[in-house]
């Protein structure tokens, strides 16, 4: 599974990449750091002319450049992008949060912590939405 992973903090960085050792999915991670650059890689442009098409997206909140609610907003309009699964990650379970991240369309949430069976539940609910 080619997985583009959407984050600016090296840590969330680093606890995702721990958090794919622990599931049973063979998985090749991409990551980027705003989000004007994962649109440029989903459109192949420039230095991502020849990336790996991703699978699943992993979409954080908070990032520099675009957030990842503009980033879906555009990935949804896009026809040639629409059907990728993507998981919204936010920092806590806050309800308003929850609700903003539904109403674009996201295909599932995923509250970063150190939860690999929780991320595994998600590969899964993608697959089949896919």
């Amino acid at each position: 599974m080619n997985i583009l992973l959407v984050e600016d903090n090296p840590a969330d960085v680093r606890l995702v990449q721990e958090m794919l050792k622990e599931v049973q999915f063979p998985t090749f991670l991409t990551t980027v750091d705003d989000g004007e650059q994962a649109l440029a890689f989903l459109r192949r442009e420039g230095q991502y002319r020849d990336a790996p098409w991703p699978d699943f997206i992993l979409l954080d909140l908070y990032l520099p450049q675009k957030d990842g609610y503009e980033v879906l907003s555009e990935i949804r309009r896009d026809p040639a992008l629409r059907g990728i699964p993507v998981a919204l990650c936010l920092g806590s379970e806050h309800e308003k949060e929850r609700l903003k991240a539904y109403n674009v369309s996201a295909d599932c949430l995923f509250v970063k912590s150190f939860n690999p069976e929780r991320l595994t539940q998600i590969f899964l609910h993608c697959r089949a939405a896919s």
